[in-house]
């Protein structure tokens, strides 16, 4: 048992994992979009904007006036870029870009709700699908079609009438250790497998309410499970879970990036890609599994903030995010795929990738309604 205090290993309740697993099967095979949810009546959340917002017109003058504008663009702590690549922005239009770390996506979307109408950037980037819906309905964007647009699969978009723009895309999947599982079948499939008792105290994720893989993590269980999620999690705990407050201590402590005392892990299917170039000393193959049909999407979009002082500045920042100077970049700095589906992947990334054909997804609206309940009832069944 780890006894570090960033990850705690849930208590076993006495119960049956085969009553459970019936209990599982029935939730899952049902076609009620209630059950899929949770079940509750008040989980219909409307992502539409409330606010009648004039769309934002690139006319020649207005981007004539933007040489020497700064526009602050908002981002995630993750964001990353190569070198020269903002540069190559600032060059071809004189529009200087000052990047502002404004904490997690749930971070940024709270303080971009508290200054709506007075933002503290111009462009905010890194709104996820599991927050999306609530930055549109609290109308803090304005509406703009960026520039290449067409080139995004229609699975991408977010509700809202192009207040957003999707800029990557990636998938939160169990990763697992091949030295622990050198014979992939031996590795856990799916999700069900993890409460089989061969992977007994092998599994360690993150808390959702303090990590989004974790968060993503308890979306796909409920996704997958409806109205049994509960049941699983109660599975999850009595086959000895362990729960870490965030990535960094889930996967580079517990799970030891594949060496550690735990063997399978939340985290990304771009995993194996990250652990074989960097990687010391340096190897060809990674010592990273993904199971891919434990896979939950996560779409990051950017938007332009009502409110901003440099509305054609920003659209043309935003338009620059989704280009393909930009887009080719986010691969192997942020080991996310791009948006575009005309950007190929770097053979490097292309060469370790694992293909996700068949994510699990949820509606951003039922995200919305149930987020805040689901998290609360999550620590209840599995922390306390």
């Amino acid at each position: 048992m780890h006894t570090s205090n960033r990850s705690r290993r849930a208590r076993r309740p006495a119960r049956a994992l085969v009553a459970l697993a019936v209990l599982l099967a029935a939730a899952a095979c049902t076609d009620d979009p209630d059950v899929a949810t949770g079940g509750d009546d008040d989980r219909a959340v409307d992502c539409t904007p409330t606010d009648d917002v004039d769309r934002i017109d690139l006319g020649d003058a207005a981007v004539d006036a933007d040489a020497g504008v700064t526009v602050k663009l908002g981002t995630h702590d993750s964001f990353a870029v190569g070198d020269g690549v903002i540069e190559s922005f600032t060059a071809e239009t004189g529009i200087e870009v000052e990047v502002v770390a404004l904490g997690d996506a749930g971070e940024a979307v709270s303080q971009a709700i508290l200054t709506a109408g007075e933002p503290v950037v111009d462009v905010l980037y890194g709104v996820d699908t599991t927050f999306v819906c609530r930055a549109i309905a609290a109308d803090v964007f304005v509406p703009y079609r960026a520039a290449g647009l067409d080139r995004v699969p229609d699975a991408l978009l977010a509700p809202g009438e192009d207040r957003v723009t999707p800029i990557d895309v990636g998938d939160v999947c169990l990763n697992y250790s091949k030295a622990a599982f050198p014979d992939p079948s031996d590795a856990p499939q799916d999700l069900d497998d993890l409460l089989d008792e061969r992977f007994a105290d092998a599994f360690v994720t993150e808390d959702p309410a303090s990590s989004s893989p974790g968060l993503a993590f308890l979306l796909a269980t409920i996704a997958t499970y409806g109205d049994g999620w509960e049941a699983y999690w109660e599975g999850l705990r009595e086959n000895g879970v362990a729960v870490a407050s965030g990535w960094s201590e889930a996967y580079e402590d517990d799970f030891g990036a594949g060496a550690g005392e735990r063997t399978i892990v939340t985290s990304y299917a771009s995993s194996p890609v990250a652990d074989v170039l960097f990687s010391d000393p340096p190897r060809d193959e990674p010592a990273i599994g993904v199971v891919a049909d434990a896979c939950f999407r996560q779409v990051e979009y950017a938007g332009v903030l009502r409110g901003t002082g440099h509305p054609t500045a920003a659209a043309r920042l935003v338009d620059f995010l989704l280009s393909p100077t930009f887009q080719a970049d986010i691969p192997l700095n942020m080991f996310v795929e791009p948006a575009r589906e005309d950007v190929a992947l770097p053979p490097e990334f292309e060469a370790h990738r694992t293909p996700i054909d068949d994510p699990i997804t949820l509606d951003p609206a039922e995200i919305e309604a149930g987020r805040d309940r689901w998290t609360e009832r999550w620590t209840e069944i599995v922390l306390r």
